[in-house]
């Protein structure tokens, strides 16, 4: 009776058909197949399982997916599903996305017929953390001197991510000139970086970054600011007097860096100096193609022995830039050819001249007809003014009815015309190269407030020459921006309604220093 019960434990032992793979070691996010496979030649199509844990003596412990070998009969959730080719006995299981909490034993279970002989396999599944997944990133708004980048948060690889990194470069450097900054607010999903190049060509592409280590790059955004007027005035300006009434000017174009675009023209100013009134006089433009490297013109039309002053200024189609330093130049003296012709016409003048002087100037003749004339004007001026007088009293009322109904319909215009008040701009944080604002809109006017804008300058440097504007719809109230250049800058705001717009904001006085 013992060997018989040792033989069926021993049957029992060779036939459960047990088989341990190696174990395999996933990162979260990805996708893993755990394989199974059978002798379908053989046995035909077969009925398999899936589950949890060690094998059970019968049937798949937490049974993740099961199949009758043809077909799919059911399975634990939408992130297992069969691959394989299952006329061939391939009862592959795929688990889409696994997390670390997917991490254990899986088993198979091959349904043969018969006694204890089903097929088993067993394999330890084990999920690690990883990096994060590339980021998507888009461009939103390019301006002059900004860029507005947008992207989605991608899969964190089951650690949170930590920071993100904006890499910038111009289109034909390496990536390894880039300048990098370091975003540490995670919640963002939008920057916009300032203090750009006007009509520069740029790549940009961002990294996710968690504990573990940092994702592959992105996608990379090629754009290309939008052109400027000219920072730099036309250089080596030269004045030459050919005649006397024409002056030669010779320039140079604005250093390349300076130029902001493609230069199309020139603007050259001019006016001559008034001796008697010791003054310039009213300025005269003329308008150049844009050509060379050097540049020429010629003013002509100009007055002899007289002193010109001559200002130049490059154009883009954004506008002009500053004018160089004022140059002067004087024309030639005219030269006078004395003939016996101009002789005799100077004797003639002389003639004429001297029987004019002796000639009455200041006698006039009274007739009575003018007296008469003059008379009938003047009674005429006397009733028109009486005319006038007497209409003014006798429709006082009228004309005073009039005039405030006047003013009361300018008072009621102005009212309708109210711009939004400031809003009032503050400081988040400053971190690395970012800057984090908000801002509280204030009395919206009489109208809906549209929009917002945001100006941005070098400290030392005036409103008139502003670094970036940036645009903000009406529902947003704080930003991030990246300043790619450390120094000292100064913020304001301003609110939009139909009306107009309102009044500077309080200004933001930040400073982005050298890491």
């Amino acid at each position: 009776m013992r060997f018989i019960t040792l033989c069926c434990y021993l049957v029992f032992w060779v036939n459960t058909g047990y088989v341990s793979a190696n174990p395999i070691i996933a990162t979260v996010g990805t996708y893993v197949t755990l394989r199974c496979k059978y002798d379908a030649g053989y046995y035909g199509r077969l009925p398999f399982c899936w589950g949890r844990g060690h094998i059970p003596n019968s049937g798949c412990g937490n049974e993740v997916i099961k199949s009758d070998g043809t077909k799919l009969l059911s399975r634990l959730s939408e992130r297992y599903f069969l691959t394989g080719d299952l006329a061939m006995g391939e009862a592959f299981l795929t688990i889409k996305e696994v997390q670390e909490s997917d991490s254990g034993i899986y088993g198979c279970r091959i349904d043969i017929p018969g006694w204890f002989n089903d097929q088993k396999y067993e394999v330890t599944l084990t999920v690690n953390p990883g990096r994060p997944f590339p980021i998507k990133v888009e461009s939103r708004e390019v301006r002059e001197r900004t860029l507005t980048v947008r992207w989605t948060p991608p899969f964190d690889g089951g650690r949170p991510i930590t920071a993100y990194k904006v890499a910038l470069k111009y289109k034909y450097a390496t990536w390894d000139t880039a300048k990098i900054t370091e975003v540490a607010q995670t919640h963002l999903i939008q920057v916009t970086l300032v203090d750009l190049r006007p009509a520069k060509t740029y790549n940009l592409r961002m990294f996710a970054v968690n504990s573990v280590g940092m994702s592959e790059a992105s996608n990379v955004l090629i754009f290309t600011t939008k052109e400027a007027a000219p920072e730099g005035p036309p250089v080596d300006v030269q004045l030459q007097a050919l005649s006397s009434y024409s002056i030669k000017v010779i320039w140079k174009p604005p250093n390349v860096e300076l130029r902001n675009g493609v230069l199309h023209s020139y603007i050259i100013s001019y006016r001559e100096y008034d001796r008697v009134a010791l003054q310039f006089q009213k300025l005269q433009q003329l308008s150049v193609t844009a050509t060379r490297e050097e540049e020429s013109t010629i003013l002509t039309n100009l007055n002899p022995s007289t002193q010109y002053s001559v200002l130049v200024q490059a154009k883009t189609n954004a506008g002009a830039g500053p004018a160089s330093t004022t140059s002067f130049c004087s024309t030639l003296d005219e030269v006078k050819e004395t003939t016996a012709a101009t002789t005799l016409l100077s004797l003639t003048t002389a003639s004429t001249k001297l029987t004019q002087y002796t000639t009455p100037t200041n006698v006039k003749e009274t007739t009575p007809a003018t007296t008469l004339l003059s008379s009938t004007a003047a009674s005429t001026k006397l009733m028109h003014t009486t005319t006038l007088t007497k209409a003014h009293t006798t429709s006082t009322g009228t004309i005073s009815t009039s005039t405030v109904r006047e003013q009361s319909t300018l008072q009621s215009t102005h009212l309708t015309t109210v711009p939004p008040d400031p809003p009032v701009v503050g400081l988040k944080e400053v971190i690395d190269n970012t800057i984090s604002l908000f801002w509280t809109p204030g009395f919206e006017g009489n109208s809906p407030i549209t929009g917002f804008y945001l100006e941005y300058k070098a400290a030392n440097a005036s409103w008139d020459y502003t670094k970036a504007i940036v645009d903000f719809s009406s529902n947003e109230t704080d930003a991030t921006i990246i300043e790619i250049n450390p120094s000292t800058y100064n913020i304001r705001m301003f609110a939009k309604n139909s009306m107009g717009t309102s009044k500077a904001s309080n200004v933001l006085i930040v400073t982005i220093e050298d890491r």
